[in-house]
């Protein structure tokens, strides 16, 4: 069997046989999805903006400044750290597809940055002057570094025997993707649906936020998929689970602790109404539980609601259930290349003698 990672990679990329075609189905999906920021029209944005006030727009551009940070590194680090460890083709599709999808989001921050400030560089110029972005920043940069460390070790002297510390660092580094994908976005991701459902609108930025989180959805499966497979064709990925179970929860934990001081730095002007800090650092706790039950660890909040605190969410998650008039509005819910072949030569024999 042919390991995802570490493996002896083929010399012709083929794909007519394939050991993990889960990352077949997640590129399709991912190419079905494609979009461009430019396809939303957020012009109307910029005059709901002015109207918002002082601690609205503090936290509007706050969170826009964050996901800037988180989806810089993501577009920049699978294909830096995971993809030269990949060896098999449909994982290294996947990657470079999910790396190009992220780069897209970047691009997404500035098409609405744009629109709204006149000198748009003020906005990216502070962006690691807040703490808690830097923080969170040095966070996931602290295990992709670790791993790209390890990578350079053995390109130096690639007969060497793949290290245990070395599948070690992949192991943390993909648990840390997978609570980026799963937790780091969801509190800026709420605040930025509750604009348009509470009626301050803002919807151009609203309905680029949902397609960012149908994209993160996807990528998040590939993250939880990849930690379920690993140590079911690689024992010492089986053994490295075992023994870095705290050493995850506390990554979680960490990432959890660092969405609720986002949510505390977000409404330390005010809050907004129907959203506030409590409400969000529920969400959070809820959300932080149901993830790691899917990678099967222990929940960590007791005392977190056990149905979803902010449930209207979950028409933005789902993506088509918005129903949106096509007259008035871009649909943001179709897919491309999404044909599904099922008619075949027999398809419409019961219409061959249908009087008209």
């Amino acid at each position: 069997m042919t390991t995802m990672f570490f493996g002896e990679t083929p010399k012709v990329a083929r794909y007519d046989i394939q050991t993990h075609p889960i990352f077949e189905k997640l590129i399709s999906e991912q190419h079905s999805y494609f979009w461009t920021p430019q396809e939303v029209d957020v012009t109307k944005d910029a005059s709901d903006f002015k109207k918002l006030t002082p601690n609205e727009q503090h936290i509007f551009t706050s969170n826009l400044k964050r996901q800037i940070v988180l989806d810089t590194t993501q577009g920049r680090c699978p294909n830096t750290a995971f993809l030269p460890l990949a060896s098999i083709p449909e994982l290294e599709t996947w990657i470079s597809t999910w790396a190009f999808s992220e780069t897209m989001h970047s691009r997404s921050y500035t098409h609405i940055i744009r629109n709204i400030y006149s000198n748009p560089s003020e906005v990216f110029d502070e962006i690691m002057n807040i703490d808690e972005i830097a923080e969170c920043a040095e966070d996931i940069e602290r295990y992709y570094n670790d791993l790209m460390e390890y990578n350079v070790q053995h390109e130096l002297n690639p007969d060497a025997p793949v290290s245990y510390e070395h599948k070690k660092a992949l192991w943390l580094a993909i648990n840390s993707v997978n609570a980026l994908e799963g937790l780091r976005f969801y509190v800026s991701f709420a605040c930025s649906w509750a604009f348009v459902d509470l009626k301050k609108v803002m919807e151009g930025n609203a309905k680029i936020i949902k397609l960012i989180c149908r994209d993160e959805n996807l990528h998040l499966g590939g993250t939880v998929y990849m930690i379920k497979a690993l140590p079911k064709e690689d024992p010492d990925f089986a053994k490295i689970s075992e023994e870095c179970k705290d050493e995850c929860l506390q990554l979680y934990k960490e990432v959890a602790e660092q969405e609720k001081s986002w949510a505390n730095y977000l409404f330390k002007e005010g809050s907004m109404v129907g959203l506030n800090e409590d409400m969000l650092c529920n969400y959070v706790e809820f959300l932080t539980n149901k993830r790691l039950r899917t990678i099967g660890l222990p929940a960590l909040y007791d005392s977190a609601p056990t149905s979803d605190p902010l449930p209207w969410t979950q028409a933005w998650i789902a993506g088509g259930e918005v129903q949106v008039a096509p007259q008035e509005t871009e649909i943001t819910s179709y897919r491309l290349g999404g044909i599904k072949k099922d008619v075949t030569d027999t398809t419409f024999n019961k219409f061959k003698n249908l009087k008209l």
